[in-house]
Formats: structure tokens, sequence, C-alpha cells
């Protein structure tokens, strides 16, 4: 799990704490790395070829890519076959859960409707879910925002 650099005076060998991301350069495959004892403005992408020692990680780090590909396949299956109806959505001008003072739980989707985008939020204590606009969401409660976005956003490798 360990990188070498050598140069006349001293031998440092620096450990991987973890792999961040995966890309594919000029045909090649290439690691964003995370190196142990170092902040993050040191992780560097590294060719596959000299993190071999490294084999552990990069299978855990494999197996966590997969399963977040097949979680967004299954989402987007999801989103074409079971499209949202709308009309069982509350009128937009009818007091939606913030208005009524009640605390945000989690978002459990987002839509295009009504001239915007808004996430369709479970309330805590309460069997509703009410449209919100994510532009209110965003600043009544952004770590919801951010957990939403973390769980259902994925990128593509080139």
């Amino acid at each position: 799990m360990s990188k070498r650099k050598s140069n006349e005076q001293e031998e440092e060998v620096y450990t991987v704490e973890k792999i961040l991301q995966k890309r594919i350069r000029l045909g090649k495959a290439e690691y964003f790395l995370k190196w142990k004892n170092y902040s993050d403005n040191d992780n560097t992408w590294e060719p596959a070829e000299n993190i071999q020692n490294c084999k552990e990680l990069i299978v855990e780090f494999e197996e966590s890519l997969k399963r977040k590909e097949n979680a967004a396949e299954k989402l987007k299956k999801l989103k074409e076959t079971n499209e949202i109806d709308t009309s069982v959505f509350r009128k937009p001008n009818r007091k939606d859960g913030f208005a009524r003072g009640l605390s945000p739980e989690k978002i459990l989707g987002a839509t295009d409707v009504y001239g915007g985008i808004r996430f369709l939020m479970k309330w805590k204590n309460c069997d509703e879910a009410d449209l919100v606009p994510a532009k209110e969401a965003n600043v009544k409660c952004p770590q919801i925002v951010i957990k939403f976005y973390q769980d259902n956003l994925t990128f593509e490798t080139e």
C-alpha cells in the first residue's frame, strides 16, 4: 500500500489511505488517492500499475463502484417505468410542511413540476410527504439536500 520516492538524502514511503475516484485516461485506469498522514490537497491521480501493492483497497473500491452503478441503473429503470403521477400531490397553493412548522426527515425524490425543481419531502412524525421547492429546501435543510444528492448522483468515468 505504498509508493516510494527516492532521492539522494532519504527514501520516503507513502501509504495509500483510501481510493476516492477512478477514471480512464488514454485507455488506462487511474485512481485518485488519499495519502495517509497527508491533507486532501496532496491527493493525486495514480496509474493502476503504480499501486498494485494496494490490491485489497482496489478490490474494495471496485466493489463499491459496482454497487453504486447497479443502484444507479435500478433508479434509472425505475424512473423510466414509473413516471410520477403529480396529480396525487397537494395543490401548489396549499401550505407545505415547512409552512406548517414540520421538521424535514429526508428527501424521497425530486421532480420538475410547477415551474421548478421540487423535492418530495418526508417529514418527522408525519405520514404525509409534500413537494417543496428545491430553493427553499437548500436553505432550510441543506444537509438533507446534500445527503439526497450524495445518495442519488453518479458520475460516469471517461
